[in-house]
């Protein structure tokens, strides 16, 4: 493997896209990351889990230090599939410098995170503190076998933090206007309706489930689940699709079914919003048809990170290098922060993120070294003395 400068971002950013770690093959990606961390004497601990009904997946959890404050960084080396190649420019996994900017797959989500924090690492004294990394190949896909297993084995281990940031992509529209303190929980359902199939001129003869779930996907969304919490905005639903499977225009369909997704806030849990769907579908089923309403896939969590003089002191630093106060956002979709928010105080800071997932993906290389510069000076302050 050619030699890495751990310090340099831009040439350890390039190695990593290099790398087409498409979930949930690394392809290379953790080992280089291992060969860079325990050049900057690092511990480094691979870490394959399997089970559960997903594909094995390869981690690795790097510490360095024994004393002082616990630092924790999280982040995911694998990338989603590149697409139709067609779509562009060059090579997604041959890394390309055009105009001020970084173009591959993973530049933006999110091995620049990972690259800077690699290299604002370099830069701090090996006595400062307590530095770890818990890097997962499993974030694009399942997620089951990734981040959430990795910490319940730190923690199993004794590796506590007392911070913890994630290197997603969470700017909005310049580096540092947004850290992320918090993220809506995901809850999707299927509803189905169970009728009698039967010839549109003999409806007598048959039971058409679809004025039931007409009823159900109006009660559901005309319904405002709330008006959101201080730090949240108001739960939303949306239903997805309707399916009936009906081709044709004279027979009355046998079944209908609907899906939905509701991402919501901190005044909910997936048991509290399952009652309440259910309140709603038993307000408007009259007994017609057989309506039957069950959870989709495994929930994900809402949290709020608390509002510590931590998460201040990475907000004043963003400030000092960028001129511009970071606003404290819960927005987005989800991430691999809900598993470690169960475990300690998380918030998410990394560069901007339009690009993200799309062809041509890219970050501004301007971006990637003032992230590092972020993460170096941040961690300077955290670890000169304990939280106020």
């Amino acid at each position: 493997m050619t030699d890495i400068a751990a310090d340099d971002p831009v040439q350890l950013l390039k190695a990593l896209i290099a790398c087409p770690s498409v979930t949930p093959e690394a392809a290379g990606a953790l080992d280089l990351l291992d060969k860079s961390l325990t050049g900057l004497g690092f511990a480094a601990t691979r870490l394959r889990f399997e089970g559960d009904g997903s594909y094995p997946v390869d981690n690795i959890f790097a510490i360095r230090g024994n004393a002082g404050r616990r630092l924790l960084f999280a982040g995911h080396t694998d990338v989603v599939p590149a697409g139709d190649l067609s779509d562009w420019a060059a090579d997604p996994f041959t890394p390309r410098e055009a105009n001020g900017k970084l173009y591959g797959r993973g530049a933006a989500d999110m091995k620049s995170g990972i690259a800077a924090f690699v290299a604002a690492v370099a830069a701090i004294p090996a006595d400062a503190g307590t530095i770890m990394l818990a890097i997962t190949n499993d974030e694009e896909a399942d997620a089951i076998n990734g981040t959430d297993k990795l910490m319940a084995w730190a923690a199993a281990q004794g590796h506590n933090f007392d911070f913890a940031i994630v290197g997603e992509p969470s700017s909005a529209t310049l580096l540092g206007d947004s850290i992320k303190i918090g993220r809506r929980g995901s809850f999707s359902g299927l509803i189905t309706v169970e009728g009698i199939q039967g010839h549109v001129a003999y409806p007598h003869k048959a039971n058409n489930p679809l004025p039931t779930l007409a009823r159900i996907v109006a009660a559901l969304s005309d319904t405002p689940i709330d008006q959101g919490t201080e730090h949240f905005p108001a739960s939303n639903l949306e239903v997805t699709t309707i399916d009936v499977g009906n081709p044709v225009s004279n027979v009355i369909p046998a079944r209908g079914t609907l899906r939905f997704n509701i991402r919501y806030n901190d005044l909910w849990t997936p048991d509290t919003l399952a009652e309440w769907v259910r309140d709603r579908i038993a307000g408007v089923d009259k007994g017609e048809s057989k309506v039957r309403f069950e959870i989709a896939g495994t929930p994900s969590r809402s949290f709020l990170s608390p509002l510590s003089a931590d998460v201040e002191t990475l907000a004043s630093t963003i400030e000092s290098i960028t001129g511009r106060r970071p606003e404290l956002s819960t927005g987005g979709g989800t991430s691999d922060a809900r598993f470690i928010a169960q475990h300690g105080p998380v918030v998410e800071c990394g560069l901007v993120g339009p690009s993200m997932h799309k062809a041509d993906e890219h970050i501004a290389l301007d971006d990637l070294t003032g992230l590092t510069e972020i993460y170096r000076a941040f961690m300077t302050r955290f670890f000169a003395g304990p939280a106020a």
